[in-house]
């Protein structure tokens, strides 16, 4: 049988389909940019760089993302749109040949206490699917091996309605089987609280017994509702208490009392604190009630289920002597090792998904967590990784892949991992957008889009389009930078005494005992995984002279503001009202100055349901969210709305000299100087700044503590190269002024910097968690013996 030949005498045209090979932006205005247009390919992988601040994520996340999802969730009915999230259109002209966007973001992964990392995957999904058809004994469903679960039994009469006067009462029983740990209810520890942290006993409740804080005297919700319960005597001191007062007062069941004509619900103190304080994560709180919980409760292991969050059940139930407590608790490579060693034909697409998902977390570099690790506890570069993963062996092509710093907490080893990462998705047909700092990933760029020229007000346009080539031989900011290459030190300064750390064994660490330097800059480096945060963190004692900035998020609302953040605003308020003799309260936006019409927000929010809302400028204030008889009051020439549309820079001078001269609110503007922040505005919502301005709002806020050992915790997370520069030039103040500092850090330039190396490893996980390296980094780079040596003499080309 022969097969017919085809000839072609001429190539064909190309289908109209192929043409759209552009995602093209004209006219992008979001945040700070001026009209930028740009053309990115699809299928190539497209790098955009700038300073802090200049506009890549306004133009990549704000833009072309925000534009692909909100187009995608108009495909859905209006009663599906209703349980979405609703999105505006962003402020651009025209968003052409868009694809479907996959945004994994920096933003961690929520701090619940009962979400862990094989919850917030669908690994412990398939582990309790896997542990309820293959363990011994059974104990019952997949829900039956989840903490989360509550075990549920019930029984009693139902009515049952038949039609026109036909009811009939039947019984009805009800069963499911959870796997909670009834003891710690699927938390892993146990509390106890010290009353005397909660009230004084020898005073009573109208004297303000409550030690509480946000327990004012005034309020009905709180002390009201002890004092005017008529369950208590309200001026009998605690101490004095009966029996049944102080049950009723300490663990009252739930009851509905009335207070100033109000119905409320009464319940003891205890119930009521374990519910506002110790539902809520630890890291989540302000630092004042963070402060007040860890004072007053102390978390122990729960002695009953041994920190599992399981009941007795489900650790009772085993595949191969394993129990699903068992394989949370095992570090991930370790565990797929072991699925990959069960062979049950009779589950065997669902070990094929397992394997896929743990494989996948070895690939990209997390195989040192376990599945029972909380997610509140990564980094923001694990959480980033962690979010990869569902998309790494997704079989999606022509799809739009948004990442935001994916080497964020990555070392120079691990870097070289993710770039094959970014690689690989592109090379499956898809477009990869990633916003990045580092030269080893700009240099992979198919296509380079650098913003600036500077930040802020200053930034927002287009400063080069094309190759890395292009960009290196451009006389951008990134050009400039991109092939800089710190030296190492030739003289390092003479430690004044030493840090000693003995037997560290938190997380992985195994017994270190180690010497960090004093009145030095120390860096503590190693891969990812190899005990870095926990041996600074978790070793170094965070008590009275030592200063910890770490990378928890900076929470906020649209009223936060880095001049209420700071506190910078309390001196401005309190000249303000000095010099008009009127109360300090007036000159808040959100107490008693606020424009009435906006409450202090500058804008009038519309909800439209399911459609995006909309959000007007205020005509009474013109959004400038005070009110009008505010305005009138002056302070050096200028009212506080002036004021707080400053820069930073401006502001500086401005409150630095003349008769606005205020040293309190100076002293706090040049310590944002220092920081780079110089060119944000005070009233400038903290919603709106970029994750590299909020670690630096954050180091300016902790530099005001009275420390001499400050620790701090990756803090070029975010920086571009020229900005690098500038935190190493605040570094040295501070070491030269007598402080020690303590960086965890994986940037080249920062090491060569450092007076001192501490290296950890030499992997990551149960392969790590001991010193391999101490010394200068001259030595580090002389040795080449870690993997951090070898990747420091390239860098300074040694």
């Amino acid at each position: 049988m022969s097969k017919a030949t085809r000839t072609h005498t001429q190539s064909p045209a190309p289908h109209v389909a192929d043409t759209h090979d552009l995602i093209r932006v004209h006219g992008a205005r979001e945040n700070n940019l001026k009209d930028v247009s740009v053309e990115l390919p699809k299928r190539r992988l497209t790098v955009f760089t700038g300073v802090s601040g200049s506009g890549k994520s306004s133009l990549v996340f704000d833009t072309v993302a925000a534009e692909s999802q909100r187009m995608i969730n108009e495909t859905y009915s209006a009663f599906v749109q209703g349980f979405m999230p609703t999105l505006a259109r962003p402020e651009v002209d025209v968003l052409d040949g868009l694809t479907t966007a996959i945004i994994v973001d920096q933003q961690r992964m929520g701090s619940d206490p009962r979400s862990t990392v094989g919850t917030a995957t669908d690994a412990h999904a398939m582990l309790r699917i896997l542990f309820s058809r293959l363990g011994k004994p059974h104990i019952g469903p997949p829900s039956a091996y989840s903490f989360n679960v509550a075990s549920v039994r019930a029984s009693g009469g139902i009515t049952v309605d038949r039609g026109a006067a036909k009811t009939r009462t039947v019984k009805a029983t009800f069963n499911r089987t959870g796997g909670m740990c009834t003891r710690c209810e699927g938390r892993g520890s146990v509390s106890d609280i010290d009353l005397t942290q909660l009230y004084d006993d020898s005073k009573s409740l109208a004297d303000g017994a409550f030690t509480i804080p946000g327990w004012k005297s005034d309020s009905q919700w709180t002390v009201g509702l002890y004092a005017q319960s008529g369950l208590l005597d309200p001026h009998k001191p605690i101490r004095g208490f009966t029996k049944k007062e102080m049950r009723d007062f300490l663990y009252g069941e739930p009851r509905k009392v009335k207070v100033n004509g109000v119905n409320l619900t009464y319940e003891g103190l205890i119930p009521k604190i374990r519910k506002s304080f110790l539902s809520k994560d630890k890291e989540a709180m302000q630092p004042h009630i963070r402060a007040f919980v860890e004072r007053a409760v102390t978390f122990t292991t729960c002695p009953e289920c041994d920190g599992t969050r399981l009941s007795e059940g489900a650790r009772s139930s085993k595949i191969k002597k394993i129990s699903i407590a068992d394989a949370c608790a095992m570090e991930i490579r370790d565990l797929a090792t072991w699925v990959r060693g069960l062979t049950e034909p009779s589950v065997a697409p669902l070990l094929t998904a397992l394997q896929q998902s743990l494989d996948s977390f070895v690939e990209i570099g997390l195989g040192y967590l376990a599945l029972d690790r909380p997610s509140g506890t990564l980094s923001g570069g694990e959480a980033q990784r962690v979010k990869m993963i569902r998309h790494l062996g997704s079989s999606l092509t022509d799809t739009t892949y948004v990442f935001d710093e994916p080497t964020i907490g990555l070392h120079p080893h691990d870097i070289e991992r993710m770039n094959k990462l970014l690689l690989r998705l592109r090379d499956k047909g898809n477009t990869v957008l990633v916003v990045e700092h580092k030269p080893e990933t700009i240099a992979i760029a198919d296509h380079v889009v650098d913003l600036g020229p500077g930040a802020g007000t200053e930034g927002g346009t287009v400063c080069f389009e094309g190759t890395v080539d292009g960009l290196r031989a451009s006389d951008t900011v990134t050009g400039r930078h991109l092939d800089d290459r710190a030296a190492v030190k030739k003289t390092v300064r003479e430690a004044t005494g030493a840090l000693e750390i003995r037997g560290a064994n938190a997380h992985n660490l195994r017994d270190v005992d180690v010497d960090i330097p004093l009145g030095v800059l120390t860096v503590v480096t190693g891969v990812a995984g190899s005990g870095k945060s926990s041996l600074v963190h978790g070793s170094i004692p965070a008590g009275e002279g030592v200063v910890s900035v770490d990378q928890s998020p900076i929470r906020g609302s649209r009223r936060s503001n880095p001049a209420t953040y700071t506190g910078l605003l309390d001196p401005i308020r309190k000249a303000f009202a000095k010099a008009n003799d009127v109360k300090p309260g007036l000159f808040s936006a959100n107490s008693e100055g606020a424009c009435p019409n906006c409450n202090g927000a500058g804008v009038i929010y519309t909800d439209l349901a399911m459609m995006a809302g909309v959000s007007t400028t205020c005509e009474e204030c013109e959004g400038r969210r005070f009110d009008a008889s505010v305005l009138e009051f002056r302070f050096g020439g200028r009212d506080i709305s002036e004021v707080l549309a400053m820069s930073v820079t401006e502001a500086e001078e401005f409150f630095g000299a003349g008769e606005a001269r205020t040293p309190a609110a100076h002293k706090i503007l040049r310590r944002l100087v220092d920081v780079g922040l110089g060119y944000v505005s005070l009233g400038q919502p903290l919603t709106t700044l970029s994750g590299g301005e909020r670690q630096r709002l954050k180091l300016a806020t902790h530099m005001a503590e009275k420390g001499g050992v400050y620790v701090l915790d990756e803090p070029t997370a975010g920086l571009h190269l020229a900005d690098v520069e500038q935190l190493l030039a605040l570094l040295d103040r501070l070491v030269d002024s007598g402080k020690t500092v303590i960086v965890v850090e994986h940037h080249q330039a920062v090491m060569a910097h450092a007076d001192w190396i501490v290296d950890l490893g030499p992997g990551a996980g149960h392969d790590g968690g001991r010193i391999v390296f101490e010394g200068t980094p001259a030595e580090l780079v002389a040795a080449r013996s870690t993997l951090t040596g070898e990747h420091l003499a390239a860098y300074v080309g040694a």
